[in-house]
């Protein structure tokens, strides 16, 4: 089985480019500290593990994360290796995590959204003049969705918690 999960902190903005039939590659590095302290110094050590994302997770990363921003990564450990361009003698080897999955782990505060945690939205999804009065079911087939009027619809991104 080849699995990897990481939490850390984004070293620097993440590059998104696209591949010449437009597929979207995300790349960034993950700064993820020790466990432990070095007992000399008593400061914590942190690997820096580089990531690739590709289509909608390269796309998601590129958008909503950024340099500082704690990120959860889930997906697989690759290598590579190829040969220098001016000595024929030396091969360079890359290992990264292809990411498959990632998910936001620092507070909203954190990623610069304000208030100290994500929670639900405060406000309506309807108007007031389009909320149906609440009904209980009239058989099997319909669905009662309760009562909306908690909710509001969000018409741009720009107004999403994330």
């Amino acid at each position: 089985m080849n699995k990897v999960i990481l939490m850390g902190r984004l070293t620097a903005d993440p590059e998104l480019r696209q591949t010449q039939s437009g597929i979207a590659s995300c790349r960034f590095t993950v700064a993820v500290n020790r466990s432990f302290a070095d007992k000399n110094t008593g400061e914590r050590q942190a690997d820096f593990i580089n990531c690739v994302a590709w289509r909608q997770t390269a796309e998601f990363v590129s958008r909503y994360f950024n340099k500082g921003s704690m990120i959860c990564v889930e997906g697989s450990l690759r290598t590579s290796s190829y040969q220098d361009r001016n000595h024929a003698d030396v091969t360079h080897y890359r290992t990264e995590v292809f990411v498959d999955n990632v998910e936001f782990t620092g507070s909203k505060k954190e990623s610069g959204t304000g208030g100290s945690g994500y929670s639900a939205p405060q406000n309506n999804y309807q108007t007031p003049q389009q909320a149906a009065p609440q009904q209980p079911a009239q058989n099997n087939d319909s669905m009662s969705y309760g009562n909306l009027s908690d909710f509001e619809e969000i018409l741009s991104d720009g107004d999403v918690p994330f």
